[in-house]
């Protein structure tokens, strides 16, 4: 490996960092339809940051890997988050 160079991510640490990935975006899109409807956005916001200094914080912990089951539990609290604005949106519907 030449200086500069880092080492390859396994498959897994690829799966949960994707993961992450794509709770944030979500995260982001509903950003911008709560500020678009001025419909919960205090949580929106809240979401957003929450996910920037988790995993900053997790990633920190965990010393990069991925795969840390720190990293994972922040992982598992977005799903949950987002688990429970699909109920809310769900309950507003019905």
């Amino acid at each position: 490996m030449a200086s500069g160079e880092l080492p390859p991510i396994a498959p897994e640490q690829k799966r949960w960092a994707f993961a992450a990935a794509a709770l944030f975006l979500v995260a982001i899109g509903f950003l911008g339809f709560a500020l678009s409807v001025q419909a919960m956005v205090v949580f929106a916001v809240g979401w957003v940051a929450l996910q920037v200094f988790g995993y900053a914080g997790a990633l920190r912990v965990a010393k990069g890997d991925f795969t840390h089951p720190f990293f994972k539990s922040q992982v598992l609290l977005h799903v949950i988050a987002l688990a429970l604005l699909v109920a809310v949106i769900i309950r507003a519907f019905k």
